[in-house]
């Protein structure tokens, strides 16, 4: 039985959401407050997190940077939710380590449909992983102790950062990453550049991997946001 966190101080919506999962049969958690929302997180180790924005005490922005922040904490999927539908908020969400984000007002089906999507987006679903630490997608290999990338038998010459920035994206199927995020878990925080070195690398990748630059089947290009690696 999946177990679902729900982070929300509306009443109204913390029941609404709570009867609509658990007669889906899902186990359900209910914060009213980032802190205490946090603490369930790190405590119950719940498969899904569904995190408001508007909290008392930490915001929901603040709170899914400390859980991504958290190694035991970083891998559980979030799920925000959020009155404001602007696409500045959307990107700031994704930034922090959020997987999803919806609009309030919303259904409960369609936010049941989000949660079970994203409870099936496990990376060793799609991308499997065997015990020499290789990642298989399809004809890509990517051998991570011996950085070296595959595709249909044959060697693929990747630069260091090249190879990093495939592996990410690679071992995160289905998850939308900002250009802003990926400097920074690629390059580093102290990297003097701009998003426009993301671009360029996922360009040269493209043109080593794909057999059609144009019309990618791994790397995809989310408009106004960032990439994300495609799901098998």
């Amino acid at each position: 039985m999946p177990k679902v966190l729900v982070v929300d101080d509306e009443q109204p919506i913390l029941e609404l959401v709570k009867y609509n999962l658990e007669r889906e049969g899902y186990e359900v958690l209910v914060a009213s407050d980032g802190n205490a929302g946090i603490t369930l997180a790190r405590t119950e180790n719940p498969d899904l997190i569904v995190l408001d924005v508007m909290l008392p005490g930490q915001d929901g922005l603040s709170v899914c940077r400390t859980l991504h922040q958290d190694k035991e904490t970083r891998a559980i999927p979030i799920i925000m939710l959020s009155a404001r539908g602007e696409e500045l908020d959307k990107v700031l969400g994704l930034e922090m380590g959020a997987d999803d984000y919806i609009t309030k007002p919303f259904s409960p089906r369609e936010l049941i449909a989000r949660i079970k999507a994203r409870l099936r987006r496990n990376p060793s679903d799609s991308n499997t992983m065997d015990q020499s630490g290789r990642i298989n997608i399809g004809k890509l290999i990517i051998d991570q102790e011996r950085f070296l990338v595959s595709y249909n038998g044959q060697k693929q010459d990747l630069t260091p950062k090249e190879f990093e920035l495939l592996r990410y994206l690679a071992k995160h199927p289905g998850k939308v990453f900002t250009r802003d995020f990926l400097l920074e878990q690629i390059w580093g925080y102290d990297f003097t550049g701009d998003s426009r070195t993301v671009d360029v690398h996922i360009r040269h990748i493209r043109q080593k991997l794909e057999q059609i630059p144009n019309s990618p089947q791994f790397i995809e290009t989310v408009r106004g946001v960032g990439y994300r690696f495609k799901e098998v």
